[in-house]
């Protein structure tokens, strides 16, 4: 059905009716009344002529498509338009209503907008994902109506599209802009001060204002002295050292099922692991991936080749949290199979109490005996809103005191783990992704890979 009556139809309508009723005490606007009727009817019938008529050059006369990218980013916000255009005689006034998806439990997708005979309007919103999969779109339903105003035709585009939520690649492709144009600092990337030798030989060159006196090459300077002050001076150049295996490990285990704005745990890891995957390979380094729960999970390779990037993605798409607890032993005995070269592990998992990280921590301590492993887990960021809101009762000290103990767990959490060597950050969900970065171009800095 494509054929509606507007408000203004029932407004009109009612007005007619009440003067009908008026007029059965004041006979003499009954005549009145009926010539106005007839007209009502006669506007509303020349009303839908006009908007079922066909439009300029004999076909439909409005078009109207949804443009959005192939997939969805997840936990971005992703821009959506829509396109109408108009070949009426006339202007219309439309009212759109997209079909987007029930994952995202919005009702307020509709637009109103004006649209002149001839031209296009374009329409632009924005939908934020907080889950992975299949998100599928229904129609794009467009009300249009005539000056008259008194009834609206609809018409129906791109029905039915199916588009995937992939984990957040908008945010890698920002991350990977600023890192080609060492503009890392603005999402709040630290600059590190280089300390010690962690580089490698790259060649000799001849010495220049500011070089490191501790990097001039006397033996190949004696070789080319010729008298001069300085200008017979040779340095070694020296080069980050490059092609370090860097594996994130991330745990799909209950405890990452928790939601923060929306996302999981594991989401919020998922996302890290993409930018900091992709951060990796622009530094020259190689990037894998380990999934565990309580059983096997995906397993990647570190490797540094073209659309290797593209392998991590499409493997982190189809990964999902599970409802038993994880099995470190398991993680263990896969680290030991399958990476023989000492690399970077960063572990994404979450540790609510010091009791359960002691459970794990015999195997994480294996873990660090044969590779730099940093344990990243989350602060309960609902905790600290609480614990920094005022008590305005006794019930609500006594909360902020159990509160203040949980927070304090975790710290201590922090704490144990450096007192075996093992490297730890905590850190709030939303800044994973830029903490996580800060501590890799750490370890590169300090040369700890």
């Amino acid at each position: 059905m494509s054929f509606f009556l507007t408000h203004r139809f029932f407004y009109l309508f009612a007005a007619l009716i009440t003067g009908f009723v008026v007029a059965f005490f004041l006979p003499w606007l009954l005549g009145p009344m009926q010539v106005l009727l007839g007209a009502a009817v006669l506007l509303t019938l020349l009303d839908a002529v006009l908007l079922y008529a066909p439009g300029q050059g004999g076909g439909q006369p409005v078009f109207g498509r949804r443009v959005l990218g192939d997939k969805l980013s997840n936990g971005d916000d992703n821009e959506v338009q829509l396109y109408l255009e108009s070949r009426y005689r006339f202007g219309i006034q439309v009212e759109v209503i997209d079909e987007i998806p029930h994952q995202f439990q919005r009702r307020d997708v509709l637009f109103e907008v004006s649209v002149a005979p001839g031209q296009t309007g374009i329409i632009t919103y924005k939908l934020r994902p907080t889950k992975r999969g299949e998100y599928e779109f229904g129609a794009v339903n467009v009300y249009a109506a005539s000056p008259l105003g008194l009834v609206r035709r609809r018409f129906r585009f791109d029905q039915n599209r199916v588009v995937p939520v992939y984990p957040s690649f908008l945010q890698m492709r920002q991350y990977e802009l600023l890192a080609i144009h060492n503009r890392l600092t603005e999402v709040g990337v630290k600059r590190i001060r280089r300390v010690g030798q962690s580089m490698e030989f790259e060649q000799t060159r001849p010495y220049a204002s500011g070089d490191d006196p501790r990097n001039i090459n006397w033996k190949a300077s004696a070789r080319r002295a010729t008298g001069g002050p300085t200008d017979t001076l040779i340095v070694n150049h020296f080069q980050d050292e490059r092609a370090q295996q860097v594996f994130c490990l991330i745990d799909k285990g209950r405890v990452m099922r928790m939601p923060f704005a929306g996302l999981s745990l594991l989401d919020y890891a998922i996302n890290a692991t993409l930018v900091m995957s992709n951060i990796a390979l622009i530094k020259h380094d190689k990037a894998g991936l380990i999934t565990f729960s309580n059983k096997p999970g995906a397993t990647v390779p570190a490797e540094r080749r073209a659309g290797h990037l593209r392998t991590i993605l499409e493997v982190l798409y189809r990964q999902k949290t599970q409802y038993l607890e994880t099995d470190y032993e398991l993680l263990y005995a896969t680290v030991r199979a399958k990476i023989k070269q000492r690399s970077l592990l960063i572990l994404f998992t979450n540790f609510e109490t010091l009791q359960g990280m002691e459970r794990q921590l015999p195997y994480l301590r294996g873990l660090s005996k044969s590779h730099l492993l940093l344990v990243v887990f989350f602060e309960n960021t609902e905790l600290r809103s609480y614990l920094d809101a005022p008590a305005a009762t006794t019930a609500d000290v006594y909360n902020q005191t159990i509160a203040e103990k949980f927070q304090q767990e975790k710290r201590q959490i922090v704490l144990e783990l450096q007192r075996y060597g093992i490297q730890a950050l905590l850190t709030p969900p939303q800044l994973l992704t830029v903490n996580t970065i800060n501590k890799y171009l750490e370890f590169k800095a300090r040369g700890l890979i």
